[in-house]
């Protein structure tokens, strides 16, 4: 194959109310792109996504693809409320998504509960989780310590009836301990080496309503003083709302959210930039109440002084946007010498599809929030469309997450968006 060439991962979707079925036209989909020159023909590493209307029979269709597809030997994945692939979203229906990623054996381990990484070098990890594991967020945080980069992408299970993952491996090392390859609890998810070139990037789904302030007084999880000024009145001004209007001021506070930056975050950057958008390393936290007698303001996260923060609220013009600027962002790394981030971001406005930095991607992986999709904006299919204008034609798995993890952090409202990248040059062969 040609210079700037790889070989795609094959990859499959269906809905259908049998998961049989559905199994089954996954399978031909994928034995289909398997015997086409460009397309890999023997992947090893499986990454299997399932909406909640399957979660019950979880072992049986996981059994399944295992039999039908021998040469694939270690299968990851998790359930969420929808699941996405390119070009299409699937919610509150029966499906499921398949990519087979051909990457070599040594750079990459299935972990899990069972099945730790043990003396694994891992460089990053793709990382599902259950969010009603005690600690989650200090257990992701440790394991993003125990990654050469401490960059983690993935996301918290999503499911109304019951949060399976799937984490099975047969290469890469020891054999794993024998299972039925599904989980409830913890972590799980696929460590990958230094050998395997990954590009991913945040996006986010809020748009500050007012300016950014320093936390200077909190107690717990609730902030008593924004630039030492009193934090609910401060508040209620920039909402434009009074407690004279009670039932106005609530609904318009149940509206906002609050964009935090912890003190060792950011690299010096604000926590809302220039462009009036929210940096990478904000996390979007609800608003739990309301405290008069101490002028505070609660939040879902515990709240040190020196946090930067922003009142802020869902924004579809916002989400869209942000998209289409790490769609350009990581184009413009792909292809650094020929296309500037101004040049990338005006072909993804007009939705140019094909381009130098499509055809280096393998497969990509994304991560959204339970609360965006087509939906959030504006249309059946929206969100992964752009990213489809952006990217490429380029096979793509993903789920829509009850939280989603970047680096050591988890997120709520963004999307997590992480592409297999071939080197330059490369023929496409592992």
């Amino acid at each position: 194959m040609a210079a700037d060439a790889r070989l795609l991962f094959p990859c499959g979707h269906a809905t259908h109310p049998q998961w049989r079925m559905a199994v089954g036209l996954v399978v031909a989909q994928l034995r289909a792109q398997m015997a086409l020159p460009d397309h890999a023909a023997a992947p090893a590493l499986g990454l299997l996504y399932i909406t909640d209307h399957y979660a019950d029979a979880a072992e049986e269709l996981l059994a399944a693809l295992r039999t039908e597809l021998p040469g694939v030997t270690d299968w990851a994945g998790t359930v969420g409320i929808g699941i996405a692939v390119n070009n299409a979203e699937y919610f509150d229906e029966p499906a499921l998504c398949v990519m087979l990623c051909d990457l070599p054996s040594d750079q990459y381990r299935v972990f899990s509960g069972v099945a730790p990484l043990g003396g694994f070098p891992a460089h990053t990890a793709l990382l599902h989780a259950d969010a009603r594991t005690p600690d989650i967020a200090e257990l992701i945080a440790e394991m993003a310590e125990r990654t050469a980069t401490g960059y983690l992408f993935g996301g918290l299970s999503a499911s109304r009836h019951d949060n399976v993952q799937f984490a099975v491996g047969r290469r890469g090392g020891s054999p794993q301990p024998e299972s039925d390859g599904v989980f409830r609890g913890g972590l799980s998810g696929v460590a990958f080496g230094g050998g395997v070139p990954l590009v991913s990037r945040v996006t986010q789904g809020c748009r500050p309503v007012g300016p950014e302030h320093a936390v200077t007084a909190s107690e717990g999880n609730v902030i008593t003083a924004l630039d030492g000024l009193p934090a609910l009145p401060l508040l209620l001004a920039e909402l434009g709302v009074s407690l004279d209007e009670p039932q106005h001021a609530l609904t318009t506070v149940r509206q906002t959210l609050v964009g935090l930056q912890a003190p060792s975050d950011g690299d010096g950057r604000d926590a809302v930039g220039r462009t009036g958008h929210f940096s990478a390393d904000t996390r979007v936290r609800h608003i739990v109440g309301l405290d008069p007698k101490r002028d505070g303001v609660a939040v879902a996260e515990q709240i040190a002084p020196g946090t930067r923060m922003a009142f802020c609220q869902r924004n579809p013009q916002a989400a869209r946007a942000d998209l289409v600027r790490i769609c350009a962002e990581i184009r413009e790394e792909l292809e650094p010498e020929e296309l500037t981030l101004q040049a990338a971001t005006t072909q993804n406005s007009l939705g140019e599809p094909n381009t130098p930095a499509a055809r280096r991607i393998a497969g990509a992986v994304y991560v959204s929030c339970a609360g965006r999709g087509g939906p959030h904006f504006g249309a059946p299919n929206a969100e992964m469309q752009i990213v489809r204008h952006a990217l490429g034609d380029v096979p793509l798995v993903g789920f829509f997450a009850g939280g989603e993890i970047a680096r050591h952090h988890l997120y709520g409202y963004t999307g997590v968006l992480t592409v297999f990248v071939a080197p330059a040059g490369d023929d496409g062969a592992q």
